[in-house]
């Protein structure tokens, strides 16, 4: 296989100065007071709390952090070989691909046995390869469906009793009946990629040594059965296909009640009620519907911190990483702050299964579930995740890259179903605000579908990943 500066620098963009100012002036080896200083990279909101109690418990080591998300100025400062943090929060989905290149250093014998029980299957999965340990779970994202219950009672649907795909189906045209989208989709990659996992699919997989690489879209059971329902559910308009997740649209959307339910990660409540505050008391969560009813669940989103293999601390990072993942304060504080815990201890804990209210900015407790005890229904969730998913290790460039391709057939939809619209108010004698007759729209021509991008998907991620030196399969 390649170097790993060649396969990062096809990733790469150019360095955001200042961010690399702040990450090289975390890099001195001590302070005046010999205390060992290490730099961390990371997004979690409660992080500054988490390193004044790590310091206090370790008064040897400082830690500058720098409140950073993404992987390009990663990347830039790993091709450029300096700048780099010792450590760094990566998602589940983009771990395997520093791993296999050699960026994060082996955590296996630092972790003990217990470790395998601590956490739960589908995070500690995440952060293998190959057997090897690469990371420490930091929170978790079992899927749940939310659903906004006033809006499903006006449709006469209890959302408690969809168990299957079908009965999702038949819920969803209950909701077009009364102008609600039972969900929003705009082209994806990272919940294409979750509910594959969830329909059983394992379409990619890497070779212990990381070289070889396979990737079976085409024929992939999971994949195909995800595909076809969605097809569906799209062609009958049951999906709104123009409103992206956290847009501005959906955010209205979803607030109106106009988009009924979501399925998201376990880390949904506060960023429900942080975007969309209005709707607080009217949403419920419920467990995942599968294709056959049976109880399975995936994950969807949630990150690790690892230490990086460029770092001269090892010792005092990995101390770090342990108090923020595997400690009790450490995460007692994170949890406090709104994350989803990725350790049974926390997930079995009486206090957070009876928790009915979220926290906002405020500190204020909002009940936006109302009253419903929802980390109970995420707790069995996390319980259901399957093991055996596999990321690419190249996934952060196959996330990007789905927009162009599998993206193209909700663009297509989009425009047929504004083509159709149109065509129609036309022929109904329709004007516009001015009086005028209504212009037709132009053709979206022939129909691209779910398959057609998948098939264009597979093709682009077999040609980059032969290009970066894999052998691909």
């Amino acid at each position: 296989m390649r170097t790993t500066g060649r396969r990062i620098r096809h990733m790469a963009t150019a360095a955001v100065a200042a961010i690399l100012t702040v990450s090289l002036a975390s890099c001195g080896q001590a302070t005046q007071d010999n205390r060992t200083v290490i730099s961390v990279w990371s997004w979690e909101p409660s992080m500054g709390k988490v390193i004044q109690q790590f310091e206090k418990a370790n008064p040897d080591i400082r830690v500058e952090w720098t409140d950073i998300s993404g992987y390009d100025n990663l990347n830039t400062a790993i091709q450029d070989g300096y700048g780099t943090p010792d450590v760094a929060q990566i998602e589940y989905y983009a771990l395997q691909q520093y791993a296999v290149s050699g960026q994060l250093l082996d955590l296996t014998d630092r972790t003990s046995a217990d470790y395998a029980n601590f956490f739960t299957l589908g995070t500690w999965s995440s952060v293998q390869l190959a057997g090897r340990v690469y990371g420490l779970p930091m929170d978790s994202g079992p899927m749940g469906f939310f659903y906004n219950e006033d809006v499903f009672r006006q449709a006469g649907v209890d959302a408690t009793q969809i168990k299957t795909w079908d009965d999702y189906y038949e819920a969803a045209k209950k909701l077009k009946a009364i102008d609600a989208y039972i969900a929003a989709d705009a082209g994806d990659g990272s919940f294409y990629d979750a509910m594959v996992w969830l329909a059983g699919g394992q379409p990619f997989h890497t070779s212990i040594d990381g070289k070889t690489v396979t990737i079976d879209l085409e024929h992939d059971q999971g994949t195909q059965r995800f595909t076809e329902f969605w097809q569906k559910m799209i062609d009958e308009g049951l999906i709104d296909t123009t409103s992206a997740t956290w847009s501005e649209r959906w955010k209205r959307r979803v607030g109106t009640g106009t988009i009924a339910s979501v399925f998201s990660g376990a880390w949904m409540p506060s960023l429900l009620l942080s975007n969309v505050p209005g709707a607080a008391g009217l949403w419920r969560v419920t467990t995942m519907p599968t294709y056959d009813g049976q109880p399975t669940n995936a994950e969807s989103g949630g990150s690790a911190l690892a230490v990086l293999q460029l770092t001269r601390k090892p010792d005092a990072a990995y101390r770090f990483v342990d108090f923020v993942t595997h400690d009790a304060q450490g995460i007692a504080t994170r949890v406090a702050g709104g994350a989803f815990p990725a350790d049974y201890t926390t997930l079995n804990s009486q206090s957070f299964l009876d928790k009915t209210t979220v926290t906002n900015d405020s500190g204020i407790e909002i009940p936006y579930f109302g009253g419903q005890k929802f980390n109970r229904v995420l707790s069995e969730a996390a319980e259901d995740v399957s093991v055996g998913y596999q990321y690419l290790p190249f996934e952060v460039y196959a996330r990007n890259d789905f927009k162009s391709t599998v993206g193209k057939a909700y663009r297509w939809t989009s425009s047929f179903q504004a083509y159709a619209r149109r065509q129609a108010a036309i022929e109904l004698g329709q004007t516009d605000d001015d009086g005028n007759p209504l212009q037709p729209l132009a053709d979206p021509g022939r129909k691209v579908s779910l398959a057609d991008g998948l098939a264009n998907w597979e093709k682009d991620l077999k040609e980059y990943g032969f290009n970066q030196g894999f052998t691909i399969q």
